[in-house]
């Protein structure tokens, strides 16, 4: 078997353009994702609402759109009036989700404006309680968030200070249904049917808000696929998209079926595909379900359930949850992971990084401290910089390795991304973690000349990392010898490396 991986590009085969949203990640009330991340009046970068000026320089940087918010889990307990109006007359109230207390300084009206600091590309994409609460609850947020003036709760929020409304399109109905976890778990035809209620009502307000039904909330769960067909069947017509979330992490010390997470990752969003087309075809709708894929991660979560269980959780503020520090191999899958979604979008069309700052995140702070960069803000921020416009329709031809989840697996993961102005960038990932990988890409029908540039994420040592003591111990560095030559791209990928191969 040949030792060199290749594929061809053409611009006459392609997968789908780019949806900015696939870009999103999540902001959810756990941990310090909110308090001492965002969020930390005193701290000396504080501008005067409270936010971190350091961070938000970092999520500038960092290109996310799309921000979902409040939970996750949290949000199946929260009550949105708790979160506006005067802060000093805000209540302080009980999460169950993460055995913690909200004080809710940081609300509805902070978020909207937190989301306007970062930028015009930054969107509001607002979770709904349909866990403990239902249709009442979601049209008074939607009222008090969205109509211009003259109702009860448009006048409220602008007697709190937001004359404009929030502008809110895109909303989640409700999070992890499925989940036994959840507070209010539902079964699929509880929650198609509240889903279903809930999304007509809001489509009487405004006919054009864009909603997602809460699919499986992972592929392994028992009521995966039956799930979904259950829950579309009741709200087929009447939401955008259907969810999928999925986190990683090495299972016994199985570093090699770790590497091809995105194995699954790819399996899960055809599955979803799959049903969501068959009930499609079943209700004869010439409609498409989108998918938002708004919780995905790189996650050690056997190392949560380890605190969960041990009862030492006891109602703090903004306790450090889920602080998982992120390797060099951690990076490496995280971009894997990035590859599967664009090789999907033209379904994937919303995917939410899970979370923003502190919590499995990509963006680390100490309180009073500084602000620093996780080996998987790289990929994220090189994909969401470079990955905009046409995705190229990419076949590899690749060596192989055994994995024992996975069976025989490509040791190259690859997509190609079509900018406007004709440019191409070439996402790969190296899976060997001992052998460098050459690779040959064809160039056909794409008048591309020159390497602008071949950047690297990759290290001796697999478990390097970013920490408060070394904060720019692991950084990309530019590849050697990549080169463009009558029409093929020629490079050797390093092992166990995440590439970003840019052509003007």
């Amino acid at each position: 078997m040949s030792t060199t991986a290749r594929f061809t590009l053409d611009p006459a085969f392609k997968i789908g353009e780019v949806n900015p949203r696939l870009f999103g990640s999540f902001v959810e009330h756990l941990g310090r994702c909110v308090y001492t991340g965002i969020f930390e009046p005193g701290h000396p970068s504080a501008d005067e609402d409270g936010i971190r000026t350091d961070v938000l320089d970092l999520v500038r940087e960092l290109g996310v759109t799309a921000l979902r918010y409040p939970g996750g889990n949290f949000v199946s307990g929260y009550k949105w009036e708790d979160s506006v109006g005067p802060v000093e007359d805000r209540p302080r109230r009980l999460d169950l989700a993460w055995r913690s207390t909200e004080t809710n300084r940081f609300g509805l009206s902070e978020y909207i404006a937190f989301l306007k600091k970062v930028g015009p590309q930054a969107e509001p994409m607002m979770a709904l309680n349909l866990g403990t609460r239902g249709v009442a609850e979601a049209l008074e947020l939607q009222e008090y968030a969205n109509h211009p003036a003259g109702t009860a709760l448009s006048d409220l929020r602008a007697a709190h200070g937001d004359k404009d409304p929030f502008g809110i399109k895109l909303w989640c109905l409700g999070n992890e249904m499925d989940g036994p976890w959840q507070t209010g778990h539902k079964t699929a035809t509880e929650y198609g049917r509240i889903a279903a209620e809930t999304a007509r009502a809001m489509r009487q307000i405004d006919p054009g808000v864009e909603l997602v039904a809460c699919g499986s909330s992972s592929q392994a769960m028992p009521t995966f696929a039956e799930w979904e067909a259950t829950v579309l069947a009741e709200t087929y017509d009447l939401v955008d998209y259907i969810s999928l979330h999925a986190y990683y992490q090495p299972e016994n010390g199985d570093i090699d079926s770790f590497l091809a997470s995105a194995v699954d990752m790819e399996s899960f969003i055809e599955n979803v595909v799959a049903t969501a087309d068959h009930i499609g075809a079943r209700l004869k709708s010439k409609k498409k379900i989108n998918l938002s894929f708004d919780e995905w991660n790189v996650w050690y979560i056997s190392e949560w359930h380890e605190i969960e269980n041990s009862g030492a959780r006891d109602w703090a503020e903004a306790p450090r949850l889920l602080e998982d520090n992120y390797s060099v191999l951690d990076a490496v899958v995280f971009g894997s992971l990035l590859i599967a979604l664009l090789r999907h979008a033209d379904r994937v069309t919303v995917a939410c990084l899970a979370q923003l700052v502190n919590v499995i995140a990509p963006i680390m702070t100490e309180p009073g401290g500084p602000a620093w960069r996780q080996t998987t803000f790289f990929p994220f921020a090189q994909a969401s910089k470079y990955g905009r416009g046409e995705v190229l329709d990419v076949r590899v031809d690749s060596p192989t390795y055994d994995t024992k989840k996975f069976g025989e697996t490509d040791l190259l993961h690859a997509t190609a991304v079509r900018a406007e102005d004709g440019s191409v960038t070439v996402f790969a990932v190296n899976r060997s973690r001992t052998e460098s990988l050459p690779l040959e890409v064809a160039l056909s029908g794409l008048d591309l000349t020159s390497v602008v540039e071949h950047s690297v994420l990759a290290d001796a040592d697999p478990d390097a990392r970013n920490t408060l003591d070394a904060p720019e111990r692991v950084a990309p560095h530019a590849a050697e010898g990549t080169a463009l030559t009558d029409g093929t791209l020629t490079a050797v990928l390093e092992p166990l490396s995440w590439n970003m191969i840019r052509l003007g």
